[in-house]
């Protein structure tokens, strides 16, 4: 077992405050509440995953001539310029400008935190213990994200708005500023080449990458699963609102107050489950005979709880559908330490910043190409049908993402 010292700590309050985004529990009864429709909300997310994918170079860039810290201090004042601008308007152009601001925070932060971490368990020579290590880390992702699930939940109970959840996320980021300039030096490296020598060997790597099976299917099996998970998570909210209009608790409040409550709790459940479940991934790693075989069989289960919450919602089993999103979060959650493994058993350690940027890039899409999709499905037929479409399009493509 690992040697916790201060710079382990250091990653795990990192992940702690940068889920701190009190946003995360209300963000799709936020942009329904201004008067856009989910199609809307879907190109809103699609621009944010465009952005990431076209300032991807840019990022490198910084990334190369200044250092991976300072690309991530860089992405911390992005976001913060992003909330801002949330809490300022609610208009939906203006928006659209909030999600490129927050698109350039994905790009210049995606894959730099990752790969300090593997650079500095391999320094310390831990390579072995990355499953555990980056489950720990995460599983403090997970803590902060509670612990904010219930900040938010009491400011937007107290204050009847959603809009001072976005000016609330942005102190913790403050904080966050100042946590990465404390991170040591060496951790701050970049390579020393041209910018056009480092573009030349990226795409020599990505070609070579991209001949082996292993690679392909690793990379399309996590883009696949986390994209659409990142796609469906937020259509929580309006079924958990639903839920609190057909159940009888809390009937001495207004409405709107009694969602809150409700979607506080069950997020601040689902975070603390979800930590507890990245935590642990090494334990559902060891119930099978290969990390493949884990990775696959959770993907299989992930497309059957889709497919059947779609079906439940559809159906008004509202409860049902809350408990089977949570076990969605939970089960990816196991998944993420385990692909973060295999895409470094797949990669050489001097190139994993190449492959963890692929990946990243091929979520990226994914979303932007789902988002758009699910919310004209949402607005048109439903959101149990959209839910049901996502499921659907998984196990239609498993054939293709199936590790062997």
């Amino acid at each position: 077992m690992f040697r916790k010292n201060l710079q382990y700590y250091k990653f795990c309050a990192y992940g702690f405050l940068k889920n701190l985004i009190f946003f995360g529990p209300f963000i799709i009864l936020f942009l329904r509440d201004t008067g856009i429709n989910f199609f809307q909300i879907g190109v809103l997310y699609s621009t944010r995953e465009i952005a990431n994918i076209v300032t991807e170079i840019p990022s490198g860039i910084v990334a190369d001539k200044f250092g991976r810290k300072s690309a991530i201090i860089s992405s911390v004042i992005f976001y913060i310029i992003s909330f801002t601008i949330f809490y300022l308007t609610s208009n939906f152009y203006l928006f659209i400008v909030a999600m490129v601001f927050f698109g350039l925070g994905e790009s210049f932060r995606s894959g730099t935190h990752k790969a300090m971490i593997l650079d500095y368990l391999e320094r310390n020579n831990l390579s072995h213990e990355k499953t555990i290590f980056y489950g720990h880390t995460r599983s403090w992702s997970k803590i902060g994200s509670a612990i904010s699930a219930i900040i938010s939940g009491f400011l937007v109970f107290y204050s009847g708005e959603y809009k001072i959840i976005f000016l609330a996320s942005t102190i913790p980021y403050i904080f966050l500023l100042g946590l990465l300039i404390s991170y040591p030096n060496y951790l701050n490296r970049s390579l020393d080449i041209s910018m056009k020598k480092k573009n030349t060997l990226i795409m020599s790597e990505l070609f070579s990458f991209i001949k082996t099976s292993g690679f392909r299917r690793t990379i399309l099996n996590s883009a696949l699963f986390d994209g659409l998970f990142k796609t469906l998570k937020d259509y929580l909210q309006p079924i958990l609102q639903n839920l609190t209009i057909s159940i009888p608790v809390f009937l001495f409040l207004e409405n709107a107050q009694r969602s809150t409550i409700i979607i506080t709790l069950v997020y601040f459940l689902l975070f603390i489950a979800s930590s507890i479940a990245s935590r642990h991934s090494y334990l559902f790693l060891r119930q099978f005979i290969s990390i493949s075989q884990a990775i696959n069989k959770s993907y299989i289960t992930g497309f059957v709880v889709i497919i059947t919450c779609g079906v439940c919602y559809y159906y008004n089993f509202l409860t049902i559908s809350v408990l089977l999103f949570i076990l969605l979060f939970i089960l990816q959650n196991i998944r993420r330490p385990m692909n973060v493994t295999i895409l470094s058993d797949n990669v050489p350690s001097k190139a994993m910043a190449t492959g963890i940027s692929i990946e990243s890039q091929c979520k990226t899409i994914t979303v932007a190409i789902l988002s758009p999709l699910i919310g004209y499905f949402a607005d048109h037929f439903g959101i149990g049908i959209a839910v049901f479409s996502g499921g659907i399009i998984l196990l239609i493509l498993y054939p293709i993402s199936k590790i062997k």
